[in-house]
């Protein structure tokens, strides 16, 4: 159970993103009032980094931490744009603008062994391999898991 002011608030925040996405931060710090939390934007901030929180096409979401590597690809299936290889370790994912971040996350999280790394921006992922056949082989599993 949290037991302080912070904990607390953040706790709120969890239960909120839980239930659906939040649009802004401003409309966070709007609901947190309504249930009795004081919160600035800069709080909101705060709690959203600690939290993981990552900002989607929908607003500000937890990711999802238990799915498998085709599932963490396929939930950000909709923000990738296109894939090119650049060399023969290196990937380039282009996403949605702004949507670097997320699809970088599920690439880590994807724990792929073709993955050395990756580096995320706004809206490129420089995905790293150990060599081309690991290219190669991630960007079949990509295509794979990010079908509809």
């Amino acid at each position: 159970m949290p037991n302080t002011h912070h904990e607390q608030r953040r706790e709120a925040i969890r239960q909120l993103l839980l239930a659906r996405p939040a649009a802004t931060q401003g409309s966070l710090v709007a609901t947190l009032a309504t249930a009795g939390y004081a919160a600035t934007q800069s709080s909101v901030s705060r709690d959203l980094r600690e939290l993981g929180a990552i900002k989607t096409v929908k607003g500000y979401e937890l990711p999802a931490e238990k799915q498998r590597g085709d599932e963490q690809l396929a939930g950000v299936a909709e923000l990738m744009r296109a894939m090119q290889p650049a060399g023969p370790n290196l990937l380039v994912v282009h996403t949605a603008i702004g949507a670097a971040q997320r699809v970088a996350l599920a690439f880590d999280r994807c724990n792929w062994p073709e993955v050395i790394g990756n580096i995320g921006g706004d809206d490129t992922v420089f995905v790293a391999t150990e060599s081309g056949v690991a290219q190669k082989s991630l960007i079949t599993r990509i295509e794979r898991s990010t079908r509809s």
